[in-house]
């Protein structure tokens, strides 16, 4: 009897594992949807997505396309916006923020009507942008000055600047008074406060180096860091500890966290996405890399409809290296640029 108790419990334990094994083994489901059609000339960087407005806003070179997310339609524009890296979002404010590489500002427009409200003035080459909700601010972060130019939304005024000692890339809120920020050159991230505009602490996020794309669960504190050696840290937002790292594509960019799936996401140039599970606090897993296209490095998830937009172009061969230019662009097709529409 005994022995049949223990040939009956192995089985359940092993059908259990199998169960366990088949749940951890299988695809998020995503897949190609759609290609959004935008055109036009020129390059891009971030986009952002207004779930609550069905909105998609993607920077394209001197302007803001702007899309229906519902019909997948571009719906609006916003020009003016010189060398364009980022889009931030104060939806309560009904104001959007633009950051103007080339022009060193920034252009607060209106999210109804799309129209311009003012312009301010930043450092050298602001590139990504942020709004964080417990100080009702954007943090600018300017990457030709290794500083972030802080702008309080309602009034539309600078309220400071934040020196960083490293070279912005990627930002996340906490949405409780703390900006994380990571710094490629010194394979770092660092804490700002929002309210008192200064940085309270340097993480180091070694294994990964030269860090890109940042995003975080701010539920559970985990921050999502992607990285130029192919690889996804996780870090504890509170103690700065690695928790672990997840390999990725090659020449990733864009990282986002989406809370309603769990899912953590790093869009690579290679030509995918790599999609990693939150399965429990401090365990994650890399469930699938769906192909999408080459130099599609940028991302943004729509939290509620769960999909993630990619901006993507076609381009023609390099030209020939010379001596003033030993490593050339290769063109990008004219009309050739548009968004790639993946869900479950």
């Amino acid at each position: 009897m005994r022995t049949l108790t223990k040939q009956v419990t192995l089985i359940v334990f092993l059908i259990t594992l199998g169960v366990g094994a088949c749940i951890a083994q299988k695809p998020s489901g995503y897949h190609f949807l759609n290609k959004i059609e935008v055109g036009g000339d020129g390059g891009w960087d971030a986009l952002i997505a207004d779930p609550e407005a069905h909105r998609l806003y993607v920077s394209h070179a001197t302007h803001v396309v702007v899309i229906d997310t519902a019909t997948d339609k571009v719906v609006g524009d916003i020009p003016g916006t010189n060398g364009i890296h980022g889009i931030a979002i104060a939806e309560k404010l009904g104001k959007g923020f633009t950051s103007n590489g080339r022009d060193n500002t920034v252009t607060i427009f209106d999210l109804k009507t799309l129209k311009t409200l003012g312009t301010v003035k930043t450092d050298k080459n602001p590139d990504i942008i942020i709004f964080d909700p417990a100080s009702n601010r954007v943090f600018v972060f300017n990457g030709g000055s290794n500083n972030a130019t802080v702008i309080d939304a309602a009034g539309g005024s600078v309220a400071g600047t934040v020196a960083l000692g490293g070279k912005p890339e990627f930002a996340a809120s906490n949405g409780k008074g703390t900006v994380f920020v990571n710094l490629e050159d010194k394979s770092e991230v660092a804490a700002i406060d929002s309210n008192k505009l200064v940085v309270t602490t340097r993480w180091p996020i070694a294994p990964g180096i030269e860090p890109t794309g940042l995003a975080i669960d701010a539920k559970t504190q985990r921050l999502f860091i992607v990285c130029a050696n192919k690889k996804m840290v996780v870090m504890d937002a509170v103690t700065g500890k690695v928790i672990t790292d997840l390999p990725t594509g090659d020449g990733t960019d864009g990282a986002e966290f989406d809370p309603g799936t769990r899912f953590a996401f790093a869009s690579n140039g290679e030509g995918t996405l790599t999609v990693v599970h939150e399965d429990s606090k401090d365990k994650f897993s890399v469930v699938e890399n769906v192909t999408t296209q080459p130099r599609a490095r940028t991302i943004a998830v729509d939290t509620k409809t769960h999909k993630v937009y990619l901006p993507a172009a076609q381009f023609g061969p390099a030209p020939a290296a010379t001596t003033a230019q030993p490593r050339p662009r290769a063109p990008m097709l004219p009309n050739s640029f548009v968004i790639l529409v993946y869900g479950m």
